[in-house]
């Protein structure tokens, strides 16, 4: 059964390569070009054109053949101008979930059904499982310190089905010794830790670039709705942010909520963050169909957040609400919070 393998240049997907091909399976490996490679220096360290070369040189090694996808149209359409919209609106954008799931996942089973092959494998930290019932599951990796099924929680069962995570049973060490094993070039390539697009951190600038009209003054306030000061932006906030709000105060603020429509950004105290309550939309429900009742789950809020125990119900229009049974901080629009039943994503949605 023919393969293909999302091949990133990394030591994660080359070994997911490596071990398909291992295996005897008839594996091709593509990698995705996402932007002009002539602007590659303002790029970070991710989908460059030195990692589409490493992947060549991995599937040289292999004995497969390898080839490169101009994705660039639909990772401006798909990732880059939701960041920007996002921002824009107040809220805080997770692109590589939108990345992952909306953009790679999707156009790479399209691309494979052309190669005549029927699943598609990634080198992500995570698993999947078919249930005694015949639903697929997405689950927890082996290694939760590189778990990156927070990321994937919008795949639906048609692509979990043709899903293959080869090293979801791995830790990162193991990954690292056999690429080693196998004399692959990428064996101690660091991870790429930054956005791809915003290799500076510098999020608030690279919005404005792509869309001036966001620059535009607001006020900040307290909870009494008292003004402390004017900001350039609401693109440049997140709630639960601290630093650089240019405020002079004997207590430490935080930003906690953002109003784009009116430009207001109000802060207050660190206890002030805390809530119990969330709704999301665009809600994905993955092991179980949309419960009416509630369900007791563990709900993640950001990809380092400890799952906190919860009850979770389904409200409409692919919509869900959430109460924690304990007070959490910085929840924020725009992150996704994912439901988990042990290792098992139960589903997940944008926070509204």
């Amino acid at each position: 059964m023919r393969i293909v393998v999302a091949m990133s240049g990394g030591v994660d997907s080359s070994v997911a390569a490596a071990l398909l091909a291992g295996e005897g399976r008839d594996v091709v490996g593509l990698s995705m070009q996402l932007y002009d490679q002539q602007g590659e220096r303002t790029f970070g360290s991710c989908c460059t054109l030195d990692d589409l070369r490493d992947a060549g040189r991995v599937a040289d090694v292999l004995g497969i053949p390898h080839y490169i996808l101009n994705f660039e149209k639909q990772f401006q359409e798909t990732v880059i101008s939701n960041f920007v919209r996002e921002y824009a609106a107040g809220r805080t954008p997770l692109p590589c979930a939108h990345c992952n799931s909306d953009l790679k996942f999707a156009t790479l089973l399209d691309r494979a059904e052309g190669l005549g092959a029927e699943q598609v494998a990634t080198g992500h930290y995570a698993r999947v499982e078919r249930s005694p019932e015949g639903r697929w599951l997405l689950k927890r990796s082996a290694d939760p310190a590189k778990d990156q099924s927070y990321f994937l929680f919008s795949l639906t069962q048609t692509q979990l089905a043709r899903a293959v995570f080869p090293i979801g049973d791995l830790d990162k060490v193991e990954v690292r010794a056999e690429a080693r094993r196998l004399g692959l070039n990428v064996a101690d390539k660091p991870d790429s830790q930054e956005i791809c697009f915003v290799p500076d951190g510098d999020y608030a600038s690279f919005v404005a670039r792509q869309a001036p009209a966001v620059a535009r003054q607001g006020a900040i306030v307290d909870q009494r709705g008292d003004v402390l000061g004017s900001h350039g932006g609401v693109h440049r906030f997140t709630v639960g942010q601290r630093k650089g709000l240019g405020l002079s105060s004997s207590a430490p603020l935080y930003v906690l909520k953002i109003e784009a429509e009116s430009g207001q950004v109000t802060v207050g105290s660190r206890d002030a963050l805390d809530h119990s309550t969330l709704s999301a939309s665009g809600v994905n429900w993955i092991s179980i169909g949309a419960p009416s009742g509630w369900a007791r789950v563990a709900g993640q809020i950001r990809h380092r957040h400890r799952p906190a125990p919860a009850r979770v119900r389904a409200i409409g229009d692919g919509r869900a609400e959430c109460i924690f049974d304990e007070p959490q901080s910085a929840i924020t629009p725009g992150q996704a919070v994912v439901f988990y039943d042990g290792d098992t994503v139960v589903g997940g949605g944008w926070i509204d």
